[in-house]
């Protein structure tokens, strides 16, 4: 007898009964990987969720001094990363990607750019330079006094 997914039973051809096998077994959970995954990619919730600006609390984020002309720097608390697109001009943006919800890794050439999945971000305005994100950074209020950048 060759070995099925089903066997029909001696009282009862009609009616099959499953039978525990490898090939279910692997194909359980070879579906079950596949859930996990496809969950794992949408468990950050969608676009949308990631183009309001950050609660931020009012004060001290960064010294102008550390914030290059035609660069930026990426602070983790808050969640904002702080540019300085011309000499003297300086702007704030979320850190957090609006494609996935990443924390973006990288500002160089002028754009904020995301590891995970390759957004890039205008310096100057949080525009997308560069998909898949389709909605920009959300800009953060700033001010810049006494040689440092603040929160407002």
């Amino acid at each position: 007898m060759r070995s099925t997914d089903v066997d029909a039973t001696e009282t009862d051809p009609v009616a099959p009964t499953l039978r525990t096998t490898r090939r279910n077994v692997l194909v359980g959970a070879g579906a079950a990987v596949a859930v996990t995954a496809l969950s794992a990619c949408s468990a950050h919730g969608s676009e949308a969720d990631y183009t309001r600006a950050a609660k931020v609390s009012a004060g001290p984020l960064v010294k102008t001094a550390d914030v290059p002309v035609g660069g930026g720097k990426i602070l983790q608390s808050p969640q904002v990363v702080v540019t300085q697109p011309t000499a003297g001009t300086f702007k704030a943006f979320t850190s957090i990607c609006t494609h996935m919800g990443c924390t973006v890794s990288v500002v160089a050439d002028g754009t904020i750019q995301c590891g995970c999945h390759g957004s890039a971000f205008s310096i100057t305005d949080g525009s997308v330079q560069q998909g898949p994100a389709t909605e920009p950074l959300a800009a953060q209020a700033i001010t810049v006094a006494n040689d440092e950048v603040s929160a407002l």
